[in-house]
């Protein structure tokens, strides 16, 4: 059994240490009972409330493999797009540049050649005005295509990996090319579902107000990231990353928001499927997705997924099977499928600045903390 009061105190610990104001730690074993620990505040204001379980995060990269890699799985299950079709035959504008001879496997795996990151918003939207209507989230895109065309490859592809939010751009609008509706209705109507009544989904400007009125009519706050200086606010409810600001809060890289129940109900069906129970992908995608891309030297990369390598944030127990990801804001998944073990760690971090980093200790310390408690401790 495991000693909860044991993994309460170290989020309380993290809390005093001033990790992040507050956070949600959700863990399933056997995919079983979630058993949720919340600890602190959700903002560092006077009036600020306790975290809950149903308290919404910005999930950052999160949306990576929960909207953009899962929404490619479904896709190809349609059979609408192939792990080796290149960038150019889906997104017709860059036939010709040097991305568009890439594969979606090169993106995935973080191996294109791409830069890791480029500060687009500042050029997308000088006086830091958010798109705020499909049309103009088109516009948005379509420059940013533009931008990405020019690019230079920074290095041989296939030859090394570089995290790149710019691949997971691309990939973001390869599933609206592929599904022929915007990645937001994708998400919604395929993939948030699973979630059931938990929060979980993008958050552009004409679903913001319906979405923050739900979270709290649930009792649960939507928890400020940053005053972010480009936009001249505090961010609640708005995307963290400018660059998904600037194409209207809903991007392939970021722009999810949701609980951490939400983004369990979707780890929970990749881990069911890594086992061949029956969910709604493919258990052969998945098994491939989720597996390590040796072809690529030096990288822990699957397909959209990472694996553990140390130094890990997963800590040094979680089997090498195991696969996950993070996010800017203060916020993981790691799926260990050989002892079925499931951890989501929601914070944010970045409130009040991005400039604290002490979750980068605190990241492998929890993981080992809730395997020995929950594995070893058997």
């Amino acid at each position: 059994m495991p000693n909860f009061p044991m993994i309460q105190a170290a989020l309380e610990r993290a809390v005093v240490d001033r990790v992040f104001p507050g956070a949600v730690l959700a863990v399933r074993q056997g995919g079983g009972q979630i058993n949720t620990f919340t600890a602190g505040l959700v903002s560092t204001h006077e009036a600020a409330r306790a975290v809950r379980p149903t308290t919404v995060y910005d999930l950052a990269s999160l949306t990576k493999p929960l909207s953009t890699v899962t929404a490619l799985v479904l896709l190809m299950q349609m059979g609408r797009c192939r792990l080796q079709d290149r960038v150019g035959s889906l997104l017709l504008e860059l036939a010709d540049s040097p991305i568009g001879t890439a594969s979606l496997w090169h993106l995935l795996t973080h191996s294109s050649g791409l830069p890791g990151w480029r500060g687009y918003y500042e050029r997308l939207s000088p006086d830091a005005t958010v798109p705020t209507t499909e049309e103009d989230r088109c516009r948005a895109r379509e420059a940013l295509v533009g931008m990405i065309r020019d690019e230079a490859l920074i290095y041989e592809r296939g030859m090394r990996s570089l995290y790149s939010d710019l691949g997971f751009m691309l990939l973001g609008m390869i599933v609206e090319r592929c599904s022929g509706i915007p990645l937001q209705r994708f998400f919604r109507d395929h993939i948030a579902p699973l979630a059931g009544a938990s929060q979980l989904g993008f958050v552009p400007a004409e679903w913001a107000d319906d979405f923050l009125q739900h979270a709290r009519r649930v009792g649960g706050d939507v928890a400020p990231t940053e005053h972010d200086v480009w936009r001249g606010r505090l961010l609640c409810g708005e995307v963290h990353d400018e660059n998904a600001a600037s194409l209207g809060g809903v991007a392939g890289h970021a722009g999810l928001f949701g609980t951490a129940e939400a983004v369990m109900a979707v780890s929970g069906v990749w881990a069911q499927a890594y086992h061949r129970r029956p969910t709604l992908l493919d258990p052969s995608l998945v098994e491939e997705f989720t597996c390590r891309q040796t072809a690529v030297p030096g990288s822990s990369w699957a397909l959209g997924w990472d694996t553990p390598s140390p130094p890990s944030s997963a800590g040094r127990f979680l089997s090498e099977l195991s696969f996950g990801h993070l996010g800017y804001t203060g916020t993981s998944i790691w799926i260990d499928p050989i002892h079925e073990l499931e951890i989501v760690l929601l914070s944010n971090r970045v409130h009040p600045t991005r400039m604290n980093e002490r979750i980068k200790e605190f990241r492998p310390m929890i993981h080992e903390l809730v395997y020995r408690e929950y594995v070893a401790g058997d």
